[in-house]
Parts: C-alpha cells; sequence; structure tokens
C-alpha cells in the first residue's frame, strides 16, 4: 500500500532523483514507473476502503475520522513535506496524483486532500519561516488537517474585499469578522486566515495568519448542507477578539495577497486534478454499466448511438487531463503555470459536468437514483465551476494572459 511507513513502496516512489517524465517523446499523460506506483497505490486504497463508506459519508455529511487518520497513516496529507519533518517527500505532481486518484472514488476525499496539500501545505513550505515550519510540517505531515479561510460573504471572485480585520494588540494581533465557504472547517485544526490590517491601504493591507483551532475568540460556525460533495464540511468561521501572536503571521504583514494568490494558482490545478478524477470514476460507471444493460437483445454499449457518446466523453476527458498534467507539470519545473492553471480548471470543471451528466442519461432511470453512483457524481461535479474561482473568473485571467 502506498505511504504505510512499515512498506516502501511510497519512499521508493519518491526517492527517485527525476520523478517527472523526461522521455521527449512521451506524453504528458505518461506515468513514470514512480508515478504509476503513487497513483495505483492510492487508487487500489481508495477503492478498497473509501469506496464502500461513499453513500453513508454522502448521506451523513461527514468523513468518520478513522478514514482521516487512514489518509495520515498513508502518507497522502503531507506529500511535498520533507521527510525529515514527517512527510512523504514528494512532488507537486504526486499530490495532483493523489487527488486524481481519490476523486475518482469520491471526489469529498479528493478535495480534502487537495486543500491539505495544494494550499496550506504549499503556503506554509513556500512562505513559513523556520520556526513556523518545525511547528506545522510534522502536525500537517502527521495528524492535524489543514483549512485555506479567504472567502466571506461579500469577498468571493473579488477576493481581497475583505471584512475581517486585524488589530495590533500587544504582542499580536485581534481577529474580528466572519470568513464563509471554508473547506475542512469541521475537521481542521490549523487555519490559515486571511485578515486586513490596514483597510485603507486595498490589497496591500492583507496578511496572512495561522490560527490554531481552540484559539480564545474563535469558533466554527454552521456547516453548510450542500448538493455535492456532501461529506466534505463547508463552514463558517468566526472571529471574536481573536488573539493571534505576532509569531503566527504567515509570510509578511500587508504581504498576505502574495500568499493567497500564489497559492491559489496551485489550488486550481488541484481542483483540475479532482474534477478529471470524478469524471473518470463516472466513465468507469457508464461503460461498465452500457456493457451489462441489454435492450432489443443487445447490449446497448453495441449501439453506435451510444458508442458515439461515450467516444467523445473520453476525448474530453482527455483533452482535460492533458490540461491539468501540462500546469502541474510547468509548476514542478519552476515554470510559468498561471494561464495553464486557469485553462485545466476551467476546462476539467466543464468536461466533469458534461461526462457525470451523459452517465446519468445513460443509466436512464436508474441514473436517476441514490442506489446507482452516477447520481452523486453529478451532484458532485457542479462546484468544479464555482469555487477556486469561478470559470468566469478563469476566463478573466486566460483572457488577460493572452491580450496582455
Amino acid at each position: 500500500m502506498i505511504g504505510l511507513r512499515s512498506e516502501p513502496l511510497w519512499s521508493w516512489a519518491l526517492g527517485s532523483s527525476n520523478s517527472v517524465v523526461t522521455d521527449s517523446a512521451a506524453a504528458l499523460t505518461t506515468l513514470s514507473d514512480e508515478e504509476r506506483l503513487v497513483y495505483d497505490g492510492v487508487y487500489d486504497f481508495a477503492d478498497k476502503e473509501i469506496r464502500p463508506l461513499v453513500r453513508q459519508m454522502d448521506e451523513d455529511g461527514k468523513i468518520p475520522r478513522s478514514l482521516i487518520d487512514r489518509l495520515f497513516e498513508l502518507d497522502v496529507m503531507g506529500i511535498e513535506i520533507p521527510e525529515a519533518s514527517g512527510g512523504a517527500g514528494g512532488t507537486f505532481f504526486h499530490s495532483v496524483l493523489a487527488v486524481e486518484a481519490l476523486s475518482r472514488v469520491d471526489p469529498s476525499i479528493g478535495v480534502l486532500v487537495d486543500v491539505q496539500n495544494t494550499l496550506v501545505v504549499n503556503a506554509v513550505l513556500r512562505w513559513g519561516n523556520d520556526a513556523q515550519k518545525q511547528n506545522y510540517l510534522p502536525r500537517l505531515a502527521q495528524k492535524s488537517v489543514g483549512a485555506y479561510a479567504l472567502s466571506e460573504a461579500g469577498s468571493g471572485s473579488d477576493a481581497f474585499a475583505l471584512t475581517t480585520r486585524a488589530t495590533e494588540r500587544g504582542d499580536g494581533f485581534a481577529l474580528n469578522g466572519r470568513k464563509l465557504w471554508i473547506t475542512n472547517g469541521n475537521e481542521a485544526d490549523v487555519f490559515i486566515v486571511f485578515a486586513t490590517i490596514n483597510s485603507e491601504a486595498g490589497y496591500r493591507g492583507i496578511t496572512a495568519f495561522l490560527v490554531e483551532r481552540g484559539t480564545a475568540g474563535f469558533t466554527v460556525g454552521k456547516k453548510e448542507d450542500k448538493l455535492g460533495i456532501r461529506a466534505s464540511s463547508t463552514c463558517e468561521l468566526i472571529f471574536e477578539d481573536c488573539q493571534v501572536r505576532r509569531a503566527n503571521v504567515l509570510g509578511e504583514p500587508g504581504k498576505g495577497y502574495k500568499v493567497a494568490i500564489e497559492t491559489l494558482n496551485e489550488g486550481r490545478i488541484g481542483i483540475g486534478a479532482q474534477m478529471i478524477g470524478l469524471a473518470q470514476g463516472a466513465l468507469d460507471h457508464a461503460i461498465r454499466y452500457t456493457k451489462e444493460r441489454k435492450q432489443f437483445g443487445s447490449a446497448i454499449a453495441d449501439f453506435q448511438g451510444v458508442q458515439f457518446q461515450i467516444a467523445r466523453a473520453a476525448t474530453e476527458l482527455e483533452a482535460a487531463r492533458l490540461l491539468v498534467y501540462n500546469a502541474a507539470r510547468l509548476r514542478d519545473a519552476g515554470r510559468a503555470f498561471l494561464r495553464e492553471a486557469a485553462m485545466c480548471k476551467l476546462f476539467s470543471s466543464e468536461a466533469a459536468e458534461h461526462v457525470t451528466s451523459l452517465a446519468v442519461n445513460l443509466f436512464g432511470g436508474y441514473g436517476f437514483v441514490k442506489d446507482y453512483p452516477v447520481e452523486k457524481l453529478y451532484r458532485d461535479a457542479k462546484i468544479g465551476q464555482i469555487y477556486e474561482g469561478t470559470s468566469n473568473l478563469q476566463l478573466q485571467t486566460i483572457a488577460k494572459q493572452i491580450l496582455g
């Protein structure tokens, strides 16, 4: 199994000096032996241990803590965290593969792992000082779930129209305000919270803080009752004179906008991975069902009309995967990926909605009931066009990059 510290597979995979495919003739989707081991190991775990829990988690709107503990045991909660800090010592692309593999079974688990790795861990790795890394990285690798608190009721696509304030007080800051739509809110122990220390400075007043669950003045509020990815918690956070030490500023005061922008660019690739995993799961179900379902004496997969629809869905999914993998590989190579991240998030979320809708159609009446899995994946897919930047915001980003 991947990542178990008593077994060598994960460490062997990540011990290679070059885990990125270097054959210039290889396709972007061609995985190295190490990358294939990561993907297959995560998917095998998801198929065997997560799949039996999916429907109950969706109905309960909750991820069992025992399953979260297993994710930590398998090292998928700290993929890029160095081994010296208790992590897997992997690459960003490994995180993308893990999110994709998990989402093929349950996108709720995929987004839990995505936020942990592509947002929280990445932010601490890039912007944390030595003391913060020593404190938080081992915890994020081994036991603590992280959350990323940027959104508010009045600041969605306009991410920096924040009303949460951080006022200097003693050797720290007092936080006051509310955050909304915070993924992992119920499960998280560590929160990266964005607030403004100077409202007159606009985005240059935004500052990122590391806030721990249990801090006086900080409470987790209402959990949203959602259409899809229901097992993943989405919560309100409330700050009422929440005292945060100056040592818990992530990066520099007034530089929180840089933390947010750069981390969200990576997060969009993670959502792209969630969407292609989700779409692959729906297509798997559709292919299996059309081979088994018979009408007029033949499997419906024998009908050209069905074949053409599946072929088109597979083509769209492959195009989405190419975009996601390209953006992830560019990021690991240290090259610009802003446009590519926006493209992969835009296209993969639309592809996921199309593929899951087709799966429901091909299942017929069975696709409309909860006894079959495609109904859930169809509900799960919709969020892809909304969070981590709406589709319109991705289009705006792409246009700016193209037009200059």
